[in-house]
This record gives C-alpha cells, sequence and structure tokens, in this order.
C-alpha cells in the first residue's frame, strides 16, 4: 500500500510540478515556504494576484491566502491542495485509486470521521494513514491521534473524494437503513422461496432493501426497473421507467451492489457465479394478496459490473376495448375485423406500446364457449380463462412455429402468436390465416404500412398475404394529463394552427376538427402530489388501423410502395397515429409534445 500511495504522489500532475520547482531552487522558499510563494513559483498566479487577494481581504476576518485565491476562480482545489501538501510536507493521494483496509475504516470513530472530514485508509503496523484536505489544520491531528491507539500520518487528498469515501464506508448504512424503515409490516414473499446456502445475506438486510424497490415499483406503476451499478466506488443507480419515462429513484452506495445483483439472480433461480454472459429468468412475487410476476435480465457491463432489469408482468384481467382509448370510428371499424371468421389482424409498434394488451382485448371480446382460442406467448404476460395459453421456451427448441404447428393439429377456431419473429413464423401464421382461421399477431414495426412492406421484403408471396390481410393496427401510448391537477386555458390562434400543420390541414375540416375560436379551451398539465410535480400520470393509446379493403389488398399485391398505400388509406378515411394524436389533444386527454415523441409523421 505505502508503494502504491509513493507512486500516486508521484505521478500526480500538481505535486510533481511542485517537487519539480522546488528541487531545482530548494533555498528559494527557505523551510518554510508561504503557499503565495509556492503558487507563484508554480505559475499559478502572479505576484499581483496574491497581493490583490491579500488587499480585499476584509479586516477582522482572517481567511487565508489560497482560500481566498480559490474562490476569485485564480486556482482550483488540487493546485491549492497540492501546494498544501508541499507546504507542510505531507503526501497527496488520489482516494479514486485506493481501496482501503477493513482494519483502517474501523480505526476511528464515525463521529470523528464525519466532524473532521478525514478518511482513513491504510493500516501499517502500528500506524495508521489518514486522509485530509485541511493539511494546515493542526487540529486535525491531535484530534484523530486522541481516537485511535495507533501512531497517525496524514495525507493530502481532495475534498470532495474525502467526502464521496465517507458517505460509501460510514454513511451508506443510513441510505440503506432509510429505504428498508419505510416498509413498516409489509410482507413480500418470493414464490417458491429459493434455497440460498451458497449466498448468504448479512442481517437479511440486502433481502429487505430488495423488497422495498420491488414495492415501490409496484406503488409507482412502474413497467420497468434498471439496476445500474456504477464502476468502481460509484453507487448503484435505481431507475424506475413510469408512464414510458425513465428517472432515477435511488442512488444505493456501492458496498450494496454485488449483493443486490446476487439476490435478483437467486429468486430469479439464475446462476449467481455467472458473471460473464447475458442471463434470464423469472420471479414470482406474494405481495399481501396479490401475485406480482417479473421477467429478470442480467448483462455484464463494463468494469466488471452487471446491469439487471425487472420488466414488471401484467397479471390483470384484459380491458374491455371500450376502455383501450380507441376513437369511435377506430372502435368501429376495429370490433368488425374480430367478426371475420378467418384471415390474419396484425398489431404493430415499438416494444412497450400497449400491443399485446390490445390483442388480449380483442380475444376477450370474441372469448365465447362456442370458439377455441389457442395462444402462444413469450411470455404469458395476461392470464384469460377459456383461452389455451401456451408458453414458449427457445432454449429447448420449442418456438413460436413449433406452437403454430401444434395448434393446426389441435382444432383452433383463433389462434394468437405473441410475435412474428422471422420469415418462416410469418409463413405459417399466414396459412393458417388462409386454412379458415382467424390469426392475430405482433411486429416490431413503425407503422401499418410498413409492416406490409416488411413481410413482403421477408419472403411473404403479396398475392396470399393481400388475400390474407384482414387489417393492421399501429399504435403507440402516450403520457396523459394528470386528471387530478391538468387545468383548461385558451389556446391561442398561432398555437391552433400549429395544431393543424401537425393534423393534416386538408382533412381537418372533413374529419370535423373544431375551427379555432374565442371559446376553444384545450388543457394542460400544471402538477401535483398525485403525478409527484410532472402533470402527467397514466398513458392513453394512439391508433392508426388500415383495413384491407380490395384497393388496399390490390396494391399490396402490385408490391405498391408506403407513400402509394398510405395515400389510399387516408381517401378511405383513415387516421394516422399523429392525427388520432392530436384529436386526443383537442379532447384534453394529453398535449402536443407528448404525441410529438411518440410520432413522427
Amino acid at each position: 500500500m505505502a508503494q502504491a500511495i509513493r507512486h500516486q504522489a508521484g505521478n500526480h500532475e500538481e505535486t510533481r510540478h511542485l517537487r519539480q520547482l522546488l528541487e531545482t531552487d530548494p533555498g528559494e522558499f527557505g523551510s518554510n515556504p508561504r503557499i503565495g510563494d509556492i503558487l507563484v513559483a508554480a505559475r499559478y498566479v502572479t505576484r499581483e494576484d496574491v497581493e490583490k487577494v491579500l488587499q480585499s481581504r476584509e479586516k477582522g476576518k482572517p481567511v487565508k491566502t489560497g482560500e481566498l485565491l480559490m474562490r476569485q476562480g485564480l486556482i482550483s482545489e488540487d493546485q491549492l491542495v497540492a501546494a498544501l501538501s508541499i507546504r507542510f510536507r505531507m503526501t497527496f493521494v488520489d482516494l479514486e485509486a485506493i481501496v482501503p483496509s477493513p482494519e483502517a475504516i474501523k480505526a476511528l470513530p464515525r463521529e470523528v470521521i464525519n466532524q473532521m472530514q478525514v478518511f482513513p485508509f491504510q493500516v501499517s503496523g502500528k500506524k495508521l494513514t489518514v486522509a485530509t484536505s485541511q493539511p494546515a489544520d493542526a487540529s486535525i491531528f491531535d484530534r484523530v491521534c486522541f481516537s485511535t491507539n495507533y501512531t497517525v500520518e496524514l495525507v493530502a487528498a481532495r475534498a470532495k473524494q474525502i467526502t464521496s469515501r465517507i458517505n460509501q464506508y460510514y454513511n451508506a448504512e443510513d441510505v440503506v437503513d432509510s429505504m428498508i424503515s419505510e416498509l413498516r409490516d409489509e410482507q413480500l414473499t418470493v414464490v417458491p422461496e429459493p434455497a440460498e446456502a451458497k449466498w448468504v445475506e448479512p442481517d437479511s438486510k440486502v433481502i429487505r432493501l430488495v423488497n422495498r424497490i420491488l414495492i415501490d415499483a409496484q406503488r409507482l406503476g412502474a413497467s420497468d426497473i434498471h439496476f445500474e451499478p456504477g464502476c468502481r466506488n460509484a453507487p448503484l443507480k435505481l431507475r424506475y421507467r413510469v408512464d414510458g419515462e425513465c428517472f432515477v429513484a435511488h442512488e444505493i452506495p456501492s458496498m450494496y451492489k454485488s449483493a443486490v445483483i446476487a439476490r435478483l439472480k437467486i429468486i430469479a433461480n439464475l446462476d449467481i457465479a455467472e458473471r460473464r454472459k447475458p442471463q434470464s429468468g423469472k420471479v414470482l412475487l406474494q405481495f399481501e394478496t396479490r401475485e406480482m410476476e417479473y421477467r429478470l435480465e442480467v448483462t455484464p457491463t463494463v468494469g466488471g459490473q452487471e446491469d439487471a432489469v425487472l420488466r414488471v408482468l401484467s397479471s390483470s384481467k384484459p380491458l374491455p376495448l371500450q376502455e383501450m382509448g380507441f376513437s369511435a370510428a377506430n372502435l368501429a371499424r376495429f370490433s368488425a375485423m374480430l367478426d371475420k371468421p378467418h384471415g390474419i389482424i396484425l398489431c404493430v409498434g415499438p416494444t412497450g406500446s400497449g400491443k399485446t394488451t390490445t390483442l388480449h382485448s380483442a380475444l376477450a371480446q370474441i372469448n365465447v364457449p362456442e370458439r377455441k382460442i389457442w395462444t402462444a406467448e413469450d411470455p404469458v404476460e395476461i392470464v384469460q380463462e377459456g383461452l389455451r395459453q401456451v408458453q414458449v421456451n427457445p432454449k429447448i427448441g420449442f418456438t413460436f412455429q413449433d406452437s403454430l404447428r401444434s395448434f393446426l393439429r389441435a382444432d383452433p377456431d383463433v389462434i394468437m402468436i405473441g410475435e412474428i419473429r422471422d420469415a418462416e413464423t410469418a409463413k405459417i401464421a399466414v396459412a393458417a390465416s388462409l386454412s379458415g382461421h382467424l390469426v392475430f399477431s405482433t411486429l416490431h414495426t413503425n407503422s401499418a404500412f410498413e409492416t406490409m412492406i416488411r413481410l413482403v421484403e421477408m419472403g411473404m408471396e403479396p398475392y396470399f398475404f393481400a388475400d390474407a390481410l384482414v387489417g393492421i393496427l399501429a399504435q403507440r401510448l402516450t403520457r396523459k394529463l394528470c386528471e387530478e391537477c391538468k387545468e383548461s386555458y385558451h389556446p391561442g390562434e398561432q398555437e391552433y394552427q400549429e395544431l393543424m400543420e401537425h393534423y393534416h390541414p386538408e382533412l381537418a375540416a372533413q374529419h370535423r376538427l373544431p375551427k379555432w375560436s374565442a371559446s376553444l379551451t384545450l388543457m394542460r398539465r400544471k402538477g401535483c402530489d398525485s403525478c409527484y410535480g410532472s402533470g402527467y400520470k397514466g398513458r392513453v393509446a394512439i391508433h392508426e388501423l388500415v383495413t384491407a379493403i380490395p384497393l388496399i389488398k390490390e396494391a399490396i399485391k402490385g408490391k405498391a410502395k408506403v407513400e402509394t398505400l398510405r395515400k389510399i388509406a387516408l381517401e378511405e378515411g383513415m387516421v394516422t397515429l399523429k392525427m388520432d394524436g392530436i384529436a386526443k389533444v383537442l379532447q384534453g386527454l394529453t398535449d402536443l409534445n407528448q404525441v410529438l415523441k411518440v410520432c413522427l409523421d
């Protein structure tokens, strides 16, 4: 350790520069150099700078020269601490590069550490090495010596590094204890509770900490929980995704990083010793009277760390289609699609846009005893009575294609495939729809028209696909204005014209949008306790529904481009994602900024 300290000091830029100057002319400052002289010799400041700050010093207030220079921005903290270390013949260390020993951490009382703002990090025999950012304060040495049985050596370090290390090694317990204390008597149980013989959490504190994180996520309505450990001594950053937006909820001290990730692996039944490759698992918890299910993904990251993301899986019942945010026109057209005896209906959009929820709501509407409905999902997020639901498992070779082939031999009326991921699945799904079955599925595409082009490019025969297609629903989720605090206002004419430009000026009148007038009102966000001051709470869906009318089918068979398909659909009354979003702005459900975040066109 001593060699490491000397190495750091010798390589520290500020101290190396100053020591070279002193060694060049050691008699220049005598045996007791002043801080001002050292800083001038180092060419950090001029003699005039020093004289000027000394003259500006208020009478009766003995502020030191170095502090005055730093306050006025003439020198940095590094330069001042380096000069002080020279002045008082101390070694200047970089605490970021030092791993303190457990003996050193226990060598001083916690109250002394916090009061004197020092950090002990090395014990060598009977000598304790302690870092301070105030080399000129003689009382620090006396107080530290009085508080320990060791012989004390003081070294200099930056104040920010000392504060960071104190918080990490001495005040970390306060952060975690504060989080755990808010749990009260709530019980969270892993189902089934895993055997933890290979790894034991100290005092069950880590178990309770993870429980607190999971319970908070449920209360906030988070869809994802992100565990992001920083490199080296940086804390574990915890982020929740609520209503599609990520925010930092907690910063957990770095000493808990490995233990928290290990606990997550244990409850997901993963290999806690494997840190080189990604792992996936599931977590089932019992909280009060509810069961909560999560999907865990652990990914190795730089610095030998592991990130973990918990996706909160919905275990609720599907909502009726009338509560899914459809406009009246889209609801009528989509409901008509569900009455078709066969064909394929696709729901498209990015991850987290509510595709699976929409399809389950559609299945709930046609879920009657007269119909046999099979679903293949990865994972099964919503369980419905009356559906025969299958969890695919690619790890054992049970894929969507395998489940589709099995369903076709199991007398289905309706089939739902969680996602079309490849050409083979797409071809089997289309073939199933052409053979008298109603097929539902999802794709990760940006628009309904892009979906048509994508499937043809994947090798789908345009004639078969066009004949099978019933319709495509593209959707997004945008943040909803908080019902508790949103307020009405009268938009200016310029703001209204901007809305119409985003909508489609030629179609605004045709779609009977309200015209601007002195009585026109919109809603805007305000912020309250219910929405944590954001002005938004919950999300509302916006849709783009394309029905496979004869003109669309002919265009697909002719391998038409996106622009051609879009033009035909608009002429037939289709409303784009952005247009549906603008309509919801006019209804007071959201605002333009949120719509533009999820819609490009």
